[in-house]
């Protein structure tokens, strides 16, 4: 019997060899669902059995970031210049064998830098270390892909890897609620038109078992997102292109890589060469946001904001502060953009906007 492996290439081969369009649609659905069931499998199965020492790393600071890259492609020097942190450097393939931490200070904010391992192909399914690589990357909130400017195609290697591991760059949870119900089958409603049709839908929560669930998109979803949204397991972060040894190239070579990553930022670490504009691209990416903490009866700190990114609700803000005060929770009162009018009282779920002002009423 043909292992799983072999059994998703020839799954892959069916569907490359199958002409897509609207009748074939819910086939190359089922069949992608397939694909991702058996690597899930695969990994689930390789996490059971261990595999080697593990990275533990704590979250720490206002957001944590992450360098990946090929080996050698400068990671370390990176780290050591733009945090002070002591990750080994030499001129030879995977210097850093495990985790080295440093902390970013910038415009008020804690980052957490780690520099990891580089990733080579093959990372998802474990070679080069990849698989505690890549579990160091899921739990992060961004990661930089640093390019070596001689070969810039490495890019597209690494988002390969990252993105069969499971982790979402630059993406959002898609809109999509999967309620599972006793019986009554498939219901499928959506708010907006969808180019998915029910035959795909349900192909695919077939694959998974899935019969009976009603089904709620708010938005127009690829039959991959919906895979994504039934296994539960993704992971979203977000990412900057950064484009080491630009000291060492010839000005043309750097212009032709401009022309593919219009986006990129050109550095040298060994040089120091645009690296306060990197810390700022990190902390625009991370996308901060200030929230200024008022006592109940007293004024409110104007002097020392607390830095969180977008999208933090209060809950997250109270498990910051002090791990008793969700479970204590009352309500809070809300000043600023996010309140319908000044003083809100708003629950845990309540997001946060910039220079919104909080107090937070807690059990005595």
């Amino acid at each position: 019997m043909s292992s799983i492996q072999e059994q998703i290439q020839e799954v892959e081969e069916e569907i490359r060899k199958t002409q897509y369009n609207k009748a074939t649609s819910h086939h190359i659905g089922r069949l992608k669902a397939k694909i991702a069931r058996m690597r899930d499998e695969i990994e689930k199965k390789a996490s059971s059995k261990g595999g080697g020492e593990g990275y533990s790393v704590k979250k720490s600071g206002d957001g944590t970031v992450t360098l990946v890259g090929f080996p050698s492609v400068g990671k370390s020097t990176l780290l050591n210049k733009v945090t002070g942190a002591k990750s080994e450097v030499g001129a030879y393939e995977f210097t850093t064998l495990t985790v080295v931490p440093g902390v970013l200070e910038h415009k008020g904010a804690t980052i957490q830098f780690l520099d990891v391992p580089g990733l080579v192909k093959g990372a998802s399914s474990g070679r080069g270390r990849g698989k505690e690589v890549i579990s160091v990357i899921r739990n992060s909130d961004m990661v930089i892909f640093l390019l070596d400017v001689f070969q810039p195609k490495h890019y597209e290697v690494l988002m390969d890897e990252l993105y069969q591991a499971g982790i979402r760059v630059d993406e959002v949870p898609p809109d999509v609620t999967i309620k599972r119900k006793d019986r009554g089958g498939i219901e499928i409603n959506s708010t907006i038109d969808l180019d998915l049709d029910d035959e795909t839908i349900k192909a695919v929560l077939d694959e998974y078992k899935i019969h009976n669930a009603h089904v709620l998109i708010r938005e127009n979803i690829t039959v991959d997102q919906l895979i994504d949204v039934v296994l539960g397991n993704r992971s979203y972060v977000r990412s900057l292109i950064v484009v080491n040894k630009v000291d060492l190239a010839y000005p043309q070579l750097i212009e032709e890589c401009r022309e593919i990553y219009p986006d990129a930022i050109f550095i040298s670490a060994h040089e120091g060469i645009n690296i306060e504009t990197l810390k700022d691209a990190i902390y625009d990416c991370l996308g901060f946001i200030r929230v200024y903490l008022k006592p109940q009866g007293q004024p409110a700190d104007m002097e020392e904001p607390l830095i969180v990114m977008s999208g933090t609700n209060i809950g997250q803000i109270c498990d910051r502060l002090h791990r008793d005060f969700r479970r204590k929770f009352r309500y809070a009162q809300i000043w600023g953009s996010s309140a319908k009018h000044p003083g809100q009282r708003v629950g845990l779920e309540h997001i946060m906007e910039d220079e919104d002002i909080l107090t937070i009423i807690i059990q005595k």
